[in-house]
């Protein structure tokens, strides 16, 4: 059995790569059953041959920002695929120094297998895990005690395990010490590992020979709800959720109010006066009328 521990990924404290992808955001996506070919045609990649190791794919993404105009930033980006043994057969395993984007269609990537995604969107930041499985989303979280997903309370032992501060019931454990980025880091890729089988090293990423691919930028989704999701640094948590229909109504209500006209209205009859009267404009402004 993997038994693999937050304390395996250590490295990543002393590594100029990790340094590199969570300054500038990255995507780590794992697929299984599928060739880096194809995961690569599936997300309509345009070909961009291949870059050896993590400088020819930061190379090739520098070329591509180089094309576009620089005043005017748009979301698509270089990933590189290759293929990796692991659990139940080989895994393509994609890199994008993409802030946190991600890939698209990876709900569709993981019919008939299983897809692990981690990422962090560089300088806020935002480090975001997701775990797919046969179409479905079963996990994802930002803070592993507030976890959404079909499937979110099945990995409460391996999160505890690993390392995050969890108790049995999957909540938010206040007796152990905060995570840093490093170690909370740390943790998802041992996460990871327990539900890939695929071991990440600091050459197995450096080293790689990458097969490349532009994703284009995707086209805005329509919304159908917001989430508000918060939890304090006591483990307190606050979740709201309107759908589309309840923001549009108040949107609506907003306007109404905002085209409304003014009506004011008086408690007492207002002073009658007198043109000439020495003070009279002012004594009626202030009501008195003395």
């Amino acid at each position: 059995m993997n038994s693999v521990t937050a304390h395996d990924y250590a490295w990543i404290r002393n590594s100029p790569l990790f340094d590199q992808l969570l300054e500038w955001g990255y995507t780590l996506t794992l697929i299984r059953g599928r060739s880096p070919h194809e995961v690569l045609r599936a997300v309509e990649a345009e070909p961009r041959g291949t870059g050896e190791g993590t400088a020819g794919l930061a190379d090739a993404e520098d070329a591509h920002r180089d094309e576009v105009d620089g005043d005017e930033w748009e979301d698509s980006y270089v990933v590189g695929a290759f293929a990796a043994p692991g659990e139940n057969g080989d895994w393509t395993v994609v890199l994008g120094f993409d802030g946190g984007l991600g890939l698209p269609s990876v709900e569709k990537l993981s019919e008939g297998g299983r897809v692990v995604v981690h990422s962090t969107n560089g300088g806020k930041p935002i480090h975001l895990f997701h775990w797919y499985e046969d179409g479905e989303l079963r996990t994802m979280f930002e803070d592993a005690s507030a976890r959404h997903g079909s499937g979110s309370d099945e990995l409460v032992p391996l999160l505890a395990e690993v390392g995050f501060p969890v108790t049995p019931e999957g909540e938010h454990d206040e007796s152990a010490p905060d995570l840093d980025r490093f170690d909370r880091k740390a943790a998802v890729l041992a996460l990871t590992e327990r539900l890939t089988g695929v071991r990440v090293t600091e050459s197995f990423l450096r080293d790689a020979t990458y097969e490349l691919g532009l994703v284009p930028e995707q086209p805005a989704e329509e919304w159908t709800s917001v989430v508000i999701d918060i939890t304090d640094a006591h483990g307190e948590r606050f979740y709201k959720e309107w759908t589309y229909e309840e923001v549009a109504a108040a949107s609506a209500r907003a306007r109404a109010e905002a085209n409304a006209p003014v009506v004011i209205t008086y408690e007492q009859a207002p002073s009658v006066i007198t043109c000439g009267e020495p003070g009279a404009v002012d004594r009626a402004a202030r009501g008195t009328g003395e």
